[in-house]
């Protein structure tokens, strides 16, 4: 869903992270296999610093603080308290990890301090996305490596595609949105991405589109209740006043059109993923 530029703390912290919070286990079991693709790329190795921008409830942070050993460090950052607090609990216990409520795109990290940056649809959100990076490459050391994720295009990607169908069908079509402000789909364009980075001074940038299946936890009846209560649908049916009545009718044509992905392991929700890894710079 796309959010104005000066509402994004407002949304994440408020419906859309208590959503975020609820959904915590689901969602982690949905993206499992992008955050995979992440830290695959990452090339994360013993006593290295890691940042994690859009960190969320943390599964990203913890999952790559297990690869730095007894000296690393993992910092998540996030603009949205309400979920950096469950983040915070589910990290106790763990040294070398920390969360911190920040927007990357302005925040004053303390000098060259990280020697990798991940980011699971994290970096997608910035209102001026090179001003985001030439502030974020400033608090990265020479050398270090960058890997994220985010969705690529928009009709390869049915999580988002099939709940807004369905919505449109039973309710008619809220107000078009750009796809190219903050949003999920702000970099769906490997070109559009790589120029960002490119003008902020990274190198060695390649962006891959890849696809890949999410994996919903649970049945296609509760996967199509959570679609539904998530992105597109909702936010169709907040547009038009929907009741409960309108929100289990967008929830049985989701779930209609998902049967198409079940699989003998559950089902599998078809992506195009765009993978990215660059470098900064080493020190001349």
């Amino acid at each position: 869903m796309s959010v104005a530029p000066s509402d994004q703390a407002a949304f994440w912290t408020g419906e859309a992270g208590e959503v975020w919070v609820r959904q915590q286990r689901f969602l982690d079991a949905l993206m499992a296999p992008v955050l995979e693709g992440v830290l695959a790329r990452a090339d994360l190795q013993p006593g290295q610093t890691v940042l994690d921008i859009g960190c969320g409830t943390g599964d990203s942070t913890i999952r790559a603080r297990r690869s730095l050993g007894e000296t690393g460090l993992a910092v998540g950052a996030d603009i949205s308290s309400t979920m950096l607090a469950l983040a915070r609990d589910r990290a106790r216990g763990i040294k070398g990890l920390r969360f911190i409520d920040a927007d990357a795109a302005s925040y004053g990290f303390d000098g060259e301090e990280f020697d990798r940056l991940i980011s699971r649809f994290g970096v997608m959100f910035f209102p001026d996305p090179k001003s985001a990076f030439l502030n974020i490459i400033k608090f990265l050391k020479p050398d270090a490596h960058v890997s994220f994720a985010c969705w690529g295009t928009i009709e390869n990607n049915p999580w988002f595609t099939v709940p807004a169908r369905a919505a449109k069908m039973h309710l008619g079509a809220p107000p078009k949105v750009d796809p190219d402000d903050p949003g999920p789909f702000a970099f769906r364009d490997p070109a559009r991405v790589s120029n960002i980075l490119q003008a902020a001074g990274f190198y060695a940038i390649d962006v891959c589109p890849t696809e890949i299946s999410l994996t919903p936890p649970g049945t296609v009846a509760e996967i199509a209740e959570t679609a539904t209560c998530l992105g597109p649908a909702s936010r169709t049916l907040e547009h038009f006043g929907g009741d409960r009545a309108d929100a289990d009718r967008i929830t049985d044509l989701v779930a209609e059109a998902f049967e198409v992905f079940t699989t003998a392991d559950g089902l599998q929700v078809p992506a195009e993923i765009n993978f990215v890894t660059a470098r900064v710079p080493a020190a001349q």
